[in-house]
This record gives structure tokens, C-alpha cells and sequence, in this order.
């Protein structure tokens, strides 16, 4: 890794934004290797939190004692040798990766995202992952709330067709049964509630540079958000 230091006293932060489906994962995994960064899953913690809340026999409309998990659940984002997922997420060490992967997890992240004492309680151990050499804030809200101060921030979206056929192939990658027809009703559900909740909706920040990644490959968005990121901060794989 060659990098040129950013106008910072802090570790440089990227963000990463979007909606379900939209490719923000693997994006920020990629990049992450790339730069030698750490990794923040955001989305990952209201899963996880929906997870802990129903392993737990707590009710979603508790808000309490959802805002007291989100406070106190012990996280852990793990590199892994396995292609198919490069992230390990240990939840009070257990290995809960591919309970977080299914539409019900999603589903649980998008009730328990809008509460504003679960974002209150989630916000500093989110940014408790900020640390040197720098950053990568998967999320939807990262650019926005979280990290107004980022070096970089990156919208990236997709029409919910191709969102749709993307999940779907990735949960049958994983032999996970699921309806294609289901899932892109699922993700319509889905930015209708982030998009409009009053907490913090899905919306690129005003200085996000916002790519569509319909017709593009992955490899096209990488090479894409690796100029941004040279531009911006003169860091550089």
C-alpha cells in the first residue's frame, strides 16, 4: 500500500452508503484489502441486534430493551480465508454470519434502524471501529449521521430489479431457499421504510459522490470508488 497522509488528525474514513442490495459489501471488503483498512458493517449491527433480540425472547416493541442490546452486545468483525464470505461477524463469540445474511435479518434491521434510542446507543460503538490506518463505513447512514467528517463518501444504489436478482443469487450461492418475486417485494418494502422513517433516512450525504451500479460490474464500481479515493485523499493501493 502507497498513501499520501489526508488533512487529518484522525485515521482516514471512507463511507459507503446505499440501499439493500447494492453491492456496498462487497465494496467495502475489496477496498478494505485493498488499503489495508478496517472494516465497519453497520448494517450488520441492526441485524445483529434483531438476531440478539429474538435469541433473547425480546419483543421489537420493547425499545428499551432493544436500546440496552445495541449498548451492550459484544461485536466482532473477523477477516476470514473464505471467499464466499470474507467477513466473519462473531456475535458474543458465536459465528452468526449467515443468520445475518437471510431476509428476516433484513427485515429485523429495518424495524429496529428507525428507533432513535438504538441509534443513540449504537452510535459509539460504531465509532469505536475508527482506528489506524483507516476505515471502510458500510451502511446507510454513514455519511450522513455517523461520519459527517469522512474524507469520502460514496452513494451506491441500483434499480431494485437488479438488487433483487443479485440477493437472489447470493442466498442460493449459500443454499439458502428463497423467492425471487419475494425478495424484490421485500427490498420495495424495504426503501420505502429506510427512505422515508424520520430517523436518519437513507439519503446520499449532500457532498456523497453517487454511483449506479445497474449496468456495471463489480470490478467497474471498485475501479470506479479507487478514484475517488485517490482523488480525494491521494491514497492508493
Amino acid at each position: 500500500m502507497s498513501s499520501s497522509p489526508v488533512n487529518s488528525t484522525l485515521p482516514p474514513v471512507i463511507t459507503i452508503d446505499g440501499p439493500s442490495g447494492s453491492g456496498k459489501g462487497a465494496i467495502t471488503y475489496k477496498l478494505a484489502k485493498c488499503l489495508g483498512f478496517h472494516i465497519l458493517d453497520s448494517g450488520a449491527l441492526y441485524r445483529l441486534i434483531g438476531l440478539a433480540a429474538r435469541k433473547s425472547g425480546v419483543s421489537f416493541a420493547d425499545e428499551q430493551k432493544l436500546a440496552q442490546i445495541s449498548r451492550e452486545m459484544n461485536v466482532s468483525f473477523v477477516p476470514s480465508e473464505n471467499p464466499a464470505e470474507p467477513l466473519q461477524i462473531l456475535l458474543e463469540g458465536e459465528d452468526v454470519t449467515l443468520l445475518l445474511r437471510t431476509d428476516e435479518a433484513g427485515q429485523d434491521a429495518s424495524r429496529v434502524a428507525p428507533i432513535a434510542s438504538v441509534r443513540e446507543g449504537i452510535g459509539m460503538l460504531q465509532r469505536g471501529f475508527l482506528a489506524a490506518p483507516g476505515l471502510i463505513a458500510d451502511g446507510r447512514d454513514m455519511g450522513t449521521v455517523v461520519f459527517p467528517e469522512a474524507d469520502v463518501k460514496i452513494y451506491l444504489t441500483a434499480s431494485a430489479e437488479i438488487r433483487a436478482e443479485r440477493r437472489y443469487k447470493q442466498l442460493k450461492d449459500k443454499d439458502i431457499n428463497v423467492s425471487l418475486h419475494d425478495l424484490f417485494q421485500s427490498i420495495k418494502d424495504r426503501d420505502e421504510r429506510d427512505m422515508n422513517r424520520e430517523v436518519a433516512p437513507l439519503r446520499p450525504a449532500i457532498d456523497a459522490i453517487v454511483i449506479d451500479s445497474t449496468l456495471m460490474t463489480l470490478d467497474e464500481v471498485f475501479d470506479s470508488v479507487l478514484d475517488i479515493v485517490r482523488e480525494r485523499t491521494g491514497i492508493s493501493c
